[in-house]
């Protein structure tokens, strides 16, 4: 079950109840036999954490559709949606996203040149072109972040107006920069969209808490997860 004041306090992770679980309907209402097994199946569910699966069928429906990234029509539109989390913890960077279209589709690395200085905007960079290189030109993408400084990138904001006077030299992270705008250029000749949406973090958003928990502060201290970017 969730914590008291889960919501206001952007908390999901979830506790075992120390008291005895009851589920309480309209003294009208009929359950089935199935309904209570199901219920009872749900209460068992040991982990750490929230499921968060996106199910668009049945009663959810209403639910997920309700969600912030719902309201903006990223559950119904037919693309690759994606959330990708960069993170950076005692000077080590890590990167990860996934893809809720595709379950299995999953990447994570570690972020080199951790010795120049960490940052949390280096990561957040990596993950996005993971999901670039990983995502076909033709198709239409949604990528999903809790993090604003992707959206306000001072080096991006200094070109306008210059035209053909822009430049990286000198630009932090121009590295992994570079090659996401060369794929992003990609997409603007092929007429493909490609949407970054910024989310709350911590509220339940699936694809971004997955990229989070699972991708980006895994791919730090798993030895098996390679470097790139060094």
């Amino acid at each position: 079950m969730h914590w008291k004041a889960w919501l206001r306090q952007s908390n999901i992770k979830c506790a075992v109840s120390e008291e005895v679980a009851s589920c309480w309907v309209q003294q009208d209402c009929h359950v089935a036999d199935e309904q209570k097994a199901a219920l009872k199946k749900a209460a068992g569910v040991s982990g750490g954490k929230d499921e968060c699966q996106v199910r668009l069928k049945g009663k959810e429906r209403d639910d997920w559709m309700g969600t912030e990234i719902g309201m903006l029509g990223g559950c119904g539109f037919h693309c690759q949606r994606t959330a990708g989390d960069g993170s950076d913890k005692q000077g080590k960077m890590g990167a990860g996203y996934n893809n809720l279209r595709r379950r299995k589709k999953k990447q994570q690395c570690k972020v080199g040149r951790e010795e120049e200085g960490s940052s949390s905007n280096r990561p957040e960079l990596a993950a996005f072109l993971l999901v670039l290189r990983d995502t076909l030109i033709e198709e239409p993408l949604v990528y999903v972040c809790d993090i604003q400084s992707l959206f306000k990138l001072k080096v991006v904001n200094r070109w306008i107006g210059e035209g053909g006077k822009a430049t990286l030299v000198g630009a932090p992270d121009a590295d992994i920069l570079a090659a996401a705008i060369e794929i992003l250029r990609k997409r603007i000749a092929a007429g493909t969209a490609t949407f970054l949406v910024k989310v709350k973090a911590h509220r339940g958003e699936p694809a971004n808490e997955g990229a989070d928990i699972i991708l980006a502060d895994k791919a730090i201290s798993d030895p098996k997860v390679g470097k790139e970017w060094c």
